[in-house]
């Protein structure tokens, strides 16, 4: 039997064509929403939503200067806070993708809770402390009030106050509590925002195209 050119294979000899298998490519999320997972540690959430940004965005953030300061409240001295300026050079066009990117943060992973999920989860974890001498109207309206104090909260902040909450303590919070720990376990995303927000503000908006109509209605007025 005559062998076809190219397909001639000694007994020893390996296989001419050999079958390469391409690796699986990581693909990164496309978006900060995407990124996002409220089940990882403060630390990995920012790093995730950090890399799921634009490229020019992440480079303006790590060119960015941050000051510790201290904070006085009314009892003293109350810990350092971190300022964050953005570098110089901020364009019109870098500073309009910032306040779309701002927009979908907030939009997504900062989205304040729905009013139905936060009065319920409110109402649980007030019944795992029950008060005594409190009326079921009286709770229900204290309720209420819970939800307008933390109304502001997203949802899986408002979720993981409350398990952190019934896990480590043996009483009844008060808002201020609730609202301290709300604070606490969102001020990673928090922080990015006020940066975006402070990129968005470190260029002017670029001005509107002028009405066709006005500028003939000014040269008319100039001819005259």
């Amino acid at each position: 039997m005559t062998a076809r050119p190219g397909h001639a294979r000694s007994g020893n000899s390996p296989s001419a064509s050999a079958t390469v298998t391409a690796l699986p490519r990581t693909h990164l999320p496309a978006s900060p929403a995407a990124a996002f997972d409220p089940a990882l540690p403060a630390p990995q959430r920012r790093i995730r939503l950090t890399a799921a940004l634009p490229p020019p965005l992440q480079e303006l953030l790590a060119r960015g200067r941050t000051d510790r300061r201290p904070r006085f409240g009314e009892d003293g001295f109350d810990g350092m806070i971190e300022q964050w300026s953005p570098p110089a050079g901020v364009t019109a066009a870098q500073a309009a993708l910032a306040r779309q990117t701002l927009e979908e943060l907030s939009a997504t992973v900062l989205v304040p809770a729905d009013s139905d999920h936060l009065l319920g989860r409110v109402l649980t974890l007030l019944s795992h402390f029950p008060a005594k001498g409190l009326s079921p109207e009286v709770e229900r309206m204290m309720a209420l009030d819970w939800a307008d104090d933390l109304g502001e909260y997203p949802a899986w902040v408002i979720d993981a106050a409350a398990r952190n909450w019934r896990r480590s303590r043996k009483w009844r919070p008060s808002i201020a509590e609730m609202r301290a720990l709300c604070e606490e376990i969102c001020a990673p995303e928090r922080a990015l925002a006020d940066r975006l927000q402070a990129l968005a503000d470190a260029a002017p908006r670029e001005a509107a195209a002028p009405d066709p109509r006005a500028l003939a209605t000014g040269a008319l007025r100039r001819m005259g």
